[in-house]
């Protein structure tokens, strides 16, 4: 018995022991859970305090009257525009800038510069900040901006083509414009030298659409150069007094800094283009080399988009949706002008209520085919945001569909002339512009849209749902765009289904709005797949993850994606109904590949194919 008690005691004392490491082991587990508790709430804090900082800057920047800080001050950096700065930054500081293995953004190594994007999107969201509407000053120079597009539209309603001047001087236009809508999505413009010089180029752009008319070997087109290269050196003054106050600039990777290497490149710029319109301008008015002259010039105003500093992106994308929603009110309002000496405000008929109807029509669907890339896009996904050579397309497009918008207004207003005329048969020109105008406007709002990232559902089912919406979208597309085309060029004396969809204005009008319904209706296959399979945007958001489209193939540039990581993050933070404390931290643990929860409604990529997460990917 004495034997087995002494046994029996090593036993026991091994089982305590045991017994004692389990629960130390216990212990030891809680602790670290509790701590790594306890740093998740301490980031969270930290994020919840710069992001309640960032807000209340905000509110003082937007409660801020306009003459604080002196009627003529400086220039000020947008606070949207720094805080896409200080993301961009973080990047440009790290030890390596290559996609190596573990640290690029596609990649799972998850290394630390993804994490740092990670903690940059709550500490410098730029969206934090409140967006403003377009300001009144804005939206008088989109007006006047409009306003020498329709000089251009009735030129070529005179000539019943398009030609190269008119494309030329339409560029010329536009580049006005962008010039501006680059500084004011960068810089304040509620000073008085802002107010001025935006003033000043106005006037410069009304003086200068008035010669729309002229061709290259005219004094009509040294007066467009002149205006060109006034507005090139307004704004060598105005990027030379950004540079004089931001002279000091500061680290390499500080906001000071960017401005100023920002504008010294804009200034230069500009300056090499006041030089060029000054050479064109003192050419005789037959000499051959006035034609190169401008083209040179055109190609000297052209960036590469987001090179130096990035800008206001919300802003930027609010812009340019005005600007079209403007100049396709600018089509309706000449249309109504056209139709004024003809219509009959007694008696009208039937006749013109229909046809005013069916132009009204055909313009509202072009409307809703376009796609509002404020809000419908994911950032991550937007051209601007994955790769320079897709933001140089994106801007490309914009360019076109605005001259086809154009070209397509002019069209309507011949055609608008010649039913309410009684003209015996129907005009070449009008078919000709309206046909081939709305063609061009359907395929450049395609090429658009071509140019975002989509997003492909990794289940079986959903992919093959995805691609049966995506090459009928494709095919209805293709199929529109040469229908029309083929009517463009058509003879009179061709006889077949083509002709019988011309014989009349009424009638050729109604085949292409039915052509718009139809691209409008195929466009929202998107947002009808994605409300019958997900419940919401966040479960879509799971599942589409394979980028698909043209640039999926080409390396994403990961400075730019960065960026999109923080407005995605800040995006997702105002729809997600979350807890206050929990939410950031939640959102800021998702996989930064993912889009957002929305599909946008088009379909959206001419030459897409698949690619892994990690290959894929204004001025």
């Amino acid at each position: 018995m004495a034997t087995d008690n002494a046994s029996s005691e090593p036993l026991k004392e091994d089982d305590e022991i045991a017994q004692l490491k389990v629960s130390l082991q216990r212990e030891k587990a809680a602790k670290r859970k509790m701590y790594s508790y306890l740093v998740k709430i301490a980031d969270e804090l930290k994020s919840l305090r710069n992001e309640s900082e960032q807000l209340i800057h905000a509110a003082e920047y937007a409660r801020k009257a306009w003459y604080e800080g002196g009627m003529w001050r400086g220039p000020n950096v947008l606070p949207a525009a720094a805080g896409q700065h200080a993301v961009r930054s973080s990047y440009g500081s790290s030890d390596n800038n290559s996609d190596d293995e573990d640290g690029g953004l596609g990649s799972g190594g998850g290394g630390g510069r993804g994490e740092a994007a990670a903690s940059m999107m709550g500490m410098n969201g730029p969206s934090l900040v409140p967006r403003a509407p377009v300001s009144l000053s804005d939206l008088f120079l989109d007006l006047v901006t409009v306003t020498a597009f329709s000089r251009v539209g009735a030129a070529i309603q005179a000539r019943g083509t398009v030609d190269a001047p008119i494309l030329a001087y339409f560029a010329i236009f536009w580049q006005v414009w962008s010039k501006e809508a680059s500084y004011s999505t960068r810089f304040d413009t509620t000073d008085i030298s802002s107010h001025l010089e935006t003033l000043l180029a106005c006037f410069a752009l009304l003086a200068g659409s008035l010669s729309a008319y002229s061709d290259f070997y005219s004094a009509g087109c040294t007066r467009i150069m002149g205006m060109a290269m006034f507005v090139a050196m307004l704004h060598v003054l105005l990027h030379a007094r950004v540079w004089y106050w931001f002279s000091d600039g500061g680290p390499p990777e500080s906001v000071n800094y960017a401005v100023k290497r920002y504008a010294v490149f804009i200034t230069a710029a500009n300056s090499l283009e006041s030089l060029t319109w000054a050479f064109g301008c003192c050419l005789p008015e037959d000499s051959e080399w006035r034609p190169w002259v401008i083209f040179v010039g055109i190609l000297l105003n052209l960036r590469l988009p987001r090179g130096f500093m990035p800008n206001d992106f919300h802003a930027a994308c609010s812009k340019r949706g005005v600007l079209f929603i403007l100049l396709l009110g600018f089509n309706i309002q000449s249309i109504v002008g056209v139709a004024a000496p003809y219509f009959n405000y007694w008696e009208p008929s039937w006749d013109q209520y229909i046809f005013l109807f069916l132009s009204c029509f055909l313009l509202f669907m072009i409307k809703l085919l376009y796609v509002d890339d404020t809000s419908s896009i994911s950032p991550l996904d937007h051209a601007l945001l994955y790769n320079r050579a897709a933001g140089f397309c994106f801007y490309l497009g914009n360019f076109l569909l605005l001259v086809f918008t154009t070209v397509l207004g002019s069209g309507l207003n011949l055609l608008t002339q010649s039913f309410l005329a009684a003209a015996a048969a129907l005009p070449s020109d009008a078919k000709n512009l309206v046909c081939g105008g709305f063609a061009a406007v359907v395929f450049s709002i395609q090429f658009i849209k071509s140019m975002h990232i989509r997003r492909v559902p990794t289940d079986a089912t959903h992919e093959r749902m995805f691609f049966t919406a995506y090459f009928t979208q494709f095919i209805a597309t293709v199929g529109v765009v040469y229908i029309t085309a083929r009517m463009c060029l058509s003879r009179e004396s061709d006889n077949g289904i083509l002709a019988l969809m011309m014989v009349n204005e009424i009638g050729m009008l109604a085949v292409i709005v039915c052509f718009s319904i139809v691209l409008v209706g195929l466009s929202w296959l998107d947002e009808a797949i994605e409300l019958r399979i997900y419940k919401d945007g966040a479960e879509a958001n799971q599942f589409r993850v394979q980028p698909f489209g043209f640039w999926a193939f080409c390396k994403h540039d990961e400075p730019l994606q960065l960026e999109a990581m923080a407005l995605e993050r800040s995006r997702a933070s105002r729809l997600a109904v979350r807890s206050p404390l929990l939410g950031s931290s939640v959102m800021s643990f998702t996989t930064p590949s993912l889009g957002s929860g929305q599909l946008y409604n088009s379909f959206g990529n001419l030459g897409g194919s698949f690619a892994n997460p990690g290959v894929g990917g204004e001025v």
